[in-house]
């Protein structure tokens, strides 16, 4: 099973919250259809099965926090996650890549999860190992036995008081083969069978020796030393259990597939590309180099703006597999002053840091901030409305002569507030034409 962290909604929500302002019924939602997956982890077993995720569907415009949601959800739980866009599925032709790549791709996250957290619990035991290795290289052979174990523990003693990490020592490491490629029926997907992998086993692997400083070489070998003491067997099994039981699925952009002007030009590309999610979602085995992998149990999250198509536009069948709708709302003035100075990685504070590193204490007056706020709001009611996004715009405007200037400025704190935020950025919010293009 996997290794989620058993948080209740409230909990859930409570987390969220940290990162994400507002959108309080899609927290509601995710933290629901978190919480069933660890109930039906505990109903009996002939019953589980039966028991299918609650596929969420996220309607609202850009840049309300659709994406952060699925994404900071996924993290919480350790979950293996993958954001795909609909749309990747339409580029080339009428069907552009084969939807059962994302459940391929989900695996290999899997597997790098399950395989990272193996590699921590064999860490001092790798260190160990590393260790021994470097002695190796950096003791002169020739001397007697007891010379040798003497001489050992003093480089020994050296090399853990950090004594000699300017020395040099010469490392053999594998050269990386080129990757093969290999055309199936989908273009350059992964071959069920691996053939790729089978090929390049045919040549013998190559080594080169690399100079490197004592630190690096400790780190290259312990890489090595972990991979030999890890079973990879056993890390494939609980990462396809894993990718099974708890892997998350956001499908960005699905109001792009949702047709609306009957079957005839794209529209049947886009019809398709619901007809091949629709066994996904559905629930289904997908080959991948490394086993089958159900999908019955994966859930996922489909998002879009559907300002142009509604939900309806799409196949009954594919709404049928999306039973929670959410509707998020639009930001507004209050919303954005809350995003810029409450949450954990809050763009105030990201900012502020960044200008530390040039010795720099950069404040914002409450006025400057609520200036901000507005001209987002405005900005996003006049012309395109791109949600959050749009304080990533005005602040990079609003600060890009400081950001220019600061290595050479002598003052160490820069005040920012209103009369400085109107100064920079008031003309261009005036001039529509213009603010289109600037902000």
């Amino acid at each position: 099973m996997s290794n989620e962290t058993h948080f209740t909604p409230r909990e859930t929500v409570s987390e969220l919250d940290k990162y994400i302002v507002g959108q309080d019924k899609a927290k509601r939602a995710v933290s629901i259809a978190l919480r069933n997956r660890w109930r039906r982890q505990r109903v009996a077993p002939e019953l589980r099965d039966e028991i299918a995720p609650k596929n969420i569907l996220m309607i609202g415009p850009t840049g309300v926090g659709k994406t952060e949601i699925a994404r900071r959800l996924a993290k919480l739980s350790q979950a293996p996650f993958i954001k795909v866009e609909a749309s990747k599925f339409t580029e080339v032709g009428y069907v552009g890549r084969d939807v059962e790549s994302m459940i391929r791709d989900l695996t290999e996250i899997a597997i790098k999860m399950v395989s990272d957290e193996e590699k921590k619990t064999v860490r001092t035991k790798a260190e160990e190992l590393a260790e021994e290795r470097i002695l190796n290289l950096l003791l002169p052979k020739g001397n007697a036995e007891s010379e040798q174990n003497e001489t050992r523990e003093k480089l020994r003693k050296l090399l853990r008081e950090g004594k000699l990490n300017d020395r040099v020592v010469d490392v053999e490491v594998t050269a990386r083969n080129m990757p093969i490629q290999v055309f199936s029926q989908q273009g350059m997907e992964e071959m069920d069978v691996g053939i790729s992998e089978m090929i390049g086993n045919l040549f013998p692997k190559k080594t080169k020796k690399r100079k490197v400083k004592v630190p690096e070489a400790i780190e290259i070998l312990m890489q090595e030393e972990s991979q030999k003491l890890i079973d990879m067997d056993m890390v494939i099994k609980l990462a396809l259990e894993r990718t099974e039981n708890a892997g998350i699925i956001f499908i960005d952009e699905i109001d792009k597939i949702a047709g609306s002007n009957g079957p005839s030009g794209p529209d049947v590309s886009r019809e398709g590309v619901q007809r091949d999610l629709l066994p996904i979602i559905e629930g289904s085995n997908v080959n991948t180099k490394h086993g089958m992998v159900k999908t019955d149990h994966i859930l996922f999250v489909g998002a879009g703006a559907f300002h142009v198509s509604k939900p309806s536009d799409l196949i009954p069948e594919l709404q049928g597999r999306f039973p929670i709708r959410v509707e998020l709302e639009a930001l507004k003035k209050e919303d954005f002053i809350r995003i810029l100075t409450e949450p954990k990685n809050a763009l105030i504070t990201q900012y502020s840091e960044l200008m530390k590193t040039e010795e720099i204490e950069l404040v914002f007056t409450e006025d400057s901030i609520a200036e901000i706020a507005e001209t987002a709001a405005e900005v996003n009611d006049t012309t395109e409305n791109i949600g959050a996004r749009r304080l990533h715009t005005i602040l990079e405007k609003l600060l890009d002569e400081i950001s220019f200037n600061a290595p050479d400025m002598n003052e160490s704190k820069v005040t920012i507030d209103a009369k400085y935020v109107n100064d920079k950025i008031a003309g261009i919010v005036q001039d529509r034409d213009l603010s289109r293009y600037i902000l």
